[in-house]
Parts: C-alpha cells; sequence; structure tokens
C-alpha cells in the first residue's frame, strides 16, 4: 500500500528564546491510540522535508510510527531566501566550528519535544532519534539530555571533525540503545574519526555497522537495517 495514502503532514513552529523553530509531522492516520514517534535530525545540506526525512517517513508510517523533523540552525525555513546542498553545508560546518550552535539547538528540538507530547496522537513514552552526519553532530547532546527520547539511529560522524570533544563528552552520557553506522568510502570523516566517537557511547545495548558506499543518505540495506532497529526498540 502506498503510505502517502496511510499519512497525514502538517508544519508548525515553536519558539525558543527569540528563535521560531520550523517543524513538520508525519503521522498515520486514523490512529486510535497514541502511537510512537521518530525525531529526525536532517543532514547539513538539507532540511526538514529533504529527501532524508522523506525516505523514513516513507519506511516508519506503514509501521504505525510517526515523524517529526525540524530545519537546522542555517536551513530550510530559518532562512530569508530557501536554498540547499554546498552552499548550504558550507555555512553549516563554518557554524559548527565556533562550538556555539550546538546548545540552542537542543533547546531547539527540546521545545518541539515538548510541543509534541502534548498530542493525542504521540505517546511521549515512545519517542526515537534518527540522524546520521548532522544530525548525529546535533543528536548526540540533544539524546545525552533528553530523556524521553528511548532509542538512537547515528552515524556518519566522528571525532575527526573539530570541535569534538563536546561530542564524546555527551556520548559517555548516553545509555539507551544505539545503533551507528559508517559507510566505508566516506570522503568526509574517517574510519579511526567514526570508531572513535562509537566507542565513547557507554550503552551496554550498541551496535556499529558498516555499508559500502560514500557520504551518501542511507538507502537499502542501510535504511532497511535503520526502520528495523527503530521498531524494535520503539
Amino acid at each position: 500500500m502506498n503510505s502517502e495514502n496511510q499519512m497525514e503532514t502538517r508544519d508548525f513552529f515553536t519558539s525558543v528564546n527569540s528563535r521560531q523553530v520550523p517543524a513538520s509531522i508525519w503521522l498515520p492516520k486514523d490512529s486510535n491510540t497514541p502511537r510512537p514517534v521518530v525525531l529526525v535530525g536532517h543532514g547539513g545540506s538539507g532540511h526538514k522535508r529533504s529527501q532524508l526525512v522523506l525516505d523514513i517517513v516513507q519506511a516508519l508510517i506503514p509501521h504505525q510510527i510517526g515523524v517529526v523533523a525540524i530545519d537546522g540552525p542555517v536551513h530550510g525555513s530559518r532562512r530569508n531566501v530557501f536554498a540547499d546542498g554546498p552552499i548550504v553545508r558550507q555555512e553549516f560546518r563554518d557554524l559548527w566550528a565556533t562550538g556555539q550552535s550546538v546548545d540552542p539547538m537542543v533547546e531547539d528540538w527540546q521545545s518541539c519535544i515538548d510541543y509534541i507530547c502534548q498530542l493525542p496522537e504521540i505517546n511521549p513514552q515512545q519517542i526515537g532519534w534518527y540522524g546520521i552526519s548532522m544530525g548525529t553532530a546535533y543528536g548526540i547532546p540533544l539524546v545525552a539530555k533528553e530523556t524521553r527520547i528511548k532509542a538512537a539511529a547515528l552515524g556518519m560522524w566522528g571525532t575527526c571533525r573539530e570541535p569534538a570533544l563536546r561530542l564524546k563528552i555527551d556520548a559517555a552520557k548516553m545509555q539507551i540503545p544505539v545503533l551507528f553506522q559508517e559507510k566505508e568510502q566516506d570522503e568526509i570523516f574517517t574510519h579511526e574519526g567514526q570508531v572513535d566517537l562509537y566507542q565513547c557511547i557507554q550503552s551496554q545495548n550498541k551496535i556499529y555497522r558498516s555499508y559500502s558506499g560514500g557520504h551518501t543518505d542511507p538507502k537499502d540495506e542501510q535504511l532497511n537495517d535503520i526502520v528495523h532497529f527503530l521498531v524494535q526498540h520503539l
């Protein structure tokens, strides 16, 4: 069955200090009981409705799991003029290098979680995280602080990109089930840097998996493993 016929979607905003946080939510149609939800952190060149997000939406809705995404700090509707791709990726890299964007993104996500936990369609006890690349860079600090998140699919980021100390400290606080993925021909992050970040995670229930290919959105086996992990733990 086409999952487009199984879901409804809408945009919303939350507010944190002086920031408007643009968000989108996808929910299974005709849900009579509250459903699990997966928070999705998109990549550094994307936005809240990028293909990476839509791919996981299409995969999770048939499992009666909702999806929520927000725009990153220089992405999507946060921009005066919409753009994606290499220009946005470089703006994100420059911002990340300052070390100043992590705490605001954690606050923005927590504001979004507060909002969705009030929705009758959402079970606040069944919240997961999925984010590779930039979605790991901001996901690890969020998961380390946010106890409402019960499982996290991460990867394609490593300690080889500075600043890395914050991520190593936050990874050591993580206790929930974690799936960490790498691509064997990743042209941005080294194998050693990704393994180093994974080893910092202190969860007793963690998995490291490698897939062929470069630094591209999860597809096929990699995406299927993410879906299986999230369904299993939510």
